[in-house]
């Protein structure tokens, strides 16, 4: 098989994941890593066996087919650009852009290009959120109706070592942990049709309890509490909260309810855990999971998704187009709360294409 090679620009928290990751798929191999900080990239490089570079020198590398971006949310735009500029396809952290118009930037590059854009988060191609959405595809709840989605926690300054940037410009809760509850709804029940949304920001300052910066306080320049209702294309309706202001909570992470059975899928920052599905007045019956990549991190399937994509031809399911769709949706709560009004969701997508059921662990098609 021929491995398609996959560099790496941002060498923080994450990319560890993504490393370790890359190592259960047979279909990549990585090339080098890179940094701004090029201590920190030479220090991961070292860890997982490539060089360590600049992020210039990176992109010139001719056996680099796929850079996976990993920098801040702020970056996000600048470097995917700069990745196509150079001739490489580019798969994203979450999310594209920190609004429609930049990420509507890296879209048109690409197409212009001819290049592929994939994106964050790709844990809905994990077991739990694939079992789930064959349950669904196999009738086994009925028509969805309704629905639920919510994320709430006391905010990532209670352990992250330099949260400031999830309170900026293209943080906050919905951006940051929105894109792994939509992207499982649009998969599981297909495209937003209107947004209904409601914010809030109870702190102008937030306390950091975690080293190094334990004691500092930081700046809040965006709503950490957001509400409202998805209204998706096929009639289901799904109230949603992202929040950063819950000290702690009971809710599941997602609800699905049809006209005949109620299903829970669970949490999509995750590839497994349980799936359970109930009958009017019934008890929950814990559904045993059909498809792989559910015990463990494997976040790096989206990438060697998008790399097996290259090797037979088909369309990637991680792509910009979803990636695009969620942000315009996540984008609406805010227009929505601010004016008032039903936003329409003027983006287009189709659902990505379900994994096969039964692979073993690294096997994709």
């Amino acid at each position: 098989m021929r491995k398609v090679g996959i560099g790496i620009i941002g060498c923080g928290n994450i990319s560890t994941k993504y490393l370790e990751a890359l190592k259960h798929f047979p279909m990549v191999e990585l090339k080098a890593v890179a940094d701004m900080r090029s201590a920190a990239a030479e220090k991961r490089g070292a860890e997982f066996g490539a060089p360590g570079l600049r992020v210039d020198q990176l992109l010139k590398r001719d056996d680099v087919e796929i850079v996976v971006n990993l920098t801040v949310p702020l970056a996000h735009t600048d470097v995917s650009l700069a990745v196509l500029n150079a001739g490489k396809h580019v798969h994203s952290e979450k999310p594209l852009g920190i609004n429609t118009v930049e990420a509507r930037k890296v879209m048109e590059l690409a197409a212009q290009k001819g290049l592929r854009v994939g994106c964050a988060p790709d844990t809905f191609l994990g077991g739990g959120h694939q079992t789930a959405r064959k349950l669904i595809d196999d009738g086994a709840i009925g028509k969805p109706v309704a629905g639920s989605a919510f994320f709430g926690c006391p905010g990532h300054e209670s352990w992250h070592p330099a949260p400031g940037f999830y309170y900026l410009r293209g943080g906050g809760p919905m951006l940051d942990m929105g894109p792994y509850y939509i992207t499982d709804l649009v998969q599981l029940l297909g495209p937003v049709a209107g947004v209904v949304g409601s914010t809030a920001r109870p702190r102008s300052e937030r306390l950091v309890n975690s080293p190094p910066m334990k004691g500092a306080l930081i700046p809040v320049e965006v709503d950490t509490h957001v509400a409202g209702t998805l209204e998706f294309d096929n009639g289901a309706v799904v109230s949603i909260t992202m929040s950063f202001d819950v000290p702690q909570h009971s809710h599941s992470p997602i609800e699905i309810h049809g006209d005949k059975a109620s299903l829970l899928v669970p949490d999509p920052n995750k590839f497994g855990g349980e799936v359970k599905i109930a009958k009017p007045r019934g008890a929950w019956e814990t559904i045993p999971l059909s498809h792989g990549h559910a015990d463990g991190e494997f976040r790096s399937i989206g990438v060697a998704d998008m790399a097996a994509s290259l090797l037979s031809n088909r369309p990637h399911r991680a792509s910009g187009e979803l990636a695009f769709h969620v942000l315009e949706v996540m984008e609406a709560f805010q227009t929505s709360s601010n004016e008032g009004r039903r936003v329409k969701i003027e983006s287009r997508v189709d659902r990505p294409a379900a994994m096969p059921a039964g692979r073993a662990t690294g096997q994709i098609d």
